[in-house]
């Protein structure tokens, strides 16, 4: 059977505890798939804190995977997760991913983008 805890018991988060290692954060559908190729996944929901550290660390995780993607196909897979986890982590900050992008906007308005491949070496 699955167990989860909704994080509002007030007690410490099992992903805090020893088991921790073991745990990752998955994307919401997963353990359904797991369920329907027979499997029976364990799981919880982490609370806040705990869920900001495994975005963060699920940030990293994708990066790393798309710098190491060999091929157009995976890099854009890998591409695709970084920005669901950045969207994710945008949402918990209280903003949906269209405001994200308004910012994106405004920066690259008034600073530019990174399309002229333009590397700065220090002033004269």
């Amino acid at each position: 059977m699955s167990s989860r805890n909704t994080g509002g018991d007030g007690g410490s988060s099992p992903a805090l505890s020893a088991g921790a290692a073991q745990g990752k954060l998955v994307r919401d559908l997963i353990p359904e798939i797991i369920r329907r190729d027979g499997g029976e996944p364990r799981t919880y929901v982490a609370d806040d804190e705990e869920y900001v550290q495994r975005l963060q660390d699920k940030l990293q995780e994708e990066l790393a995977e798309f710098l190491v993607a060999e091929h157009v196909s995976a890099q854009v897979e890998e591409l695709a997760d970084v920005l669901e986890v950045v969207h994710a982590l945008a949402r918990h900050l209280g903003f949906t991913p269209a405001e994200l992008d308004v910012v994106r906007v405004q920066k690259a308005m008034g600073r530019g983008a990174f399309q002229q491949r333009t590397v700065w070496t220090g002033n004269a």
